[in-house]
């Protein structure tokens, strides 16, 4: 019978699968290696640790950006939809928003080219479906990025256009 040198239980497993040397040859494990390779795992878990928290700061600068874009957008749909108006607005429909004199802005059915207004032409928008306003001159890379995404709906798009 062997004798015990502790109360824990002995390994049963093979040689190579040991946590501690099993023969004389083996190299010595001291206190020093130990806390070695505990400094050692700190900081890889540390770096690590790190390196998650520099991708969330960077989602959480990404997000801010996105937020202020929205808020933006809302506040530029909202003067727009404030726009002094005479005909009821058709989603999908590009309007002409002049300025008159006097600083209040109206929408026209009209642009530049089609007569000689007398106030200052602002810009042409067109009304999207969900009640935003896209600039003309940025239609057709929205129409481009709407082609890329309908297909990942699943649900053939219907954006009531």
């Amino acid at each position: 019978m062997t004798e015990r040198r502790h109360e824990g239980p002995n390994h049963e497993g093979p040689a190579h699968t040991s946590p501690y040397g099993l023969s004389r040859l083996a190299p010595a494990i001291d206190l020093v290696d130990v806390a070695r390779e505990i400094q050692e795992a700190d900081r890889a878990v540390g770096n690590a640790t790190l390196g998650k928290l520099r991708l969330i700061a960077e989602q959480i600068r990404a997000l801010q950006a996105q937020a202020e874009k929205v808020l933006a957008d809302a506040q530029t749909a909202s003067s727009l939809h404030h726009a002094e108006c005479r005909f009821h607005k058709r989603i999908g429909h590009v309007y002409h928003l002049y300025r008159r004199a006097e600083g209040r802005p109206y929408f026209s059915m009209l642009s530049p080219a089609e007569w000689k207004p007398a106030d200052e032409y602002v810009g042409s928008y067109r009304l999207e479906p969900d009640m935003g306003w896209t600039r003309a001159e940025d239609v057709g890379a929205r129409d481009a990025e709407d082609a890329r995404l309908v297909p990942l709906l699943g649900t053939g798009g219907g954006d009531g256009r």
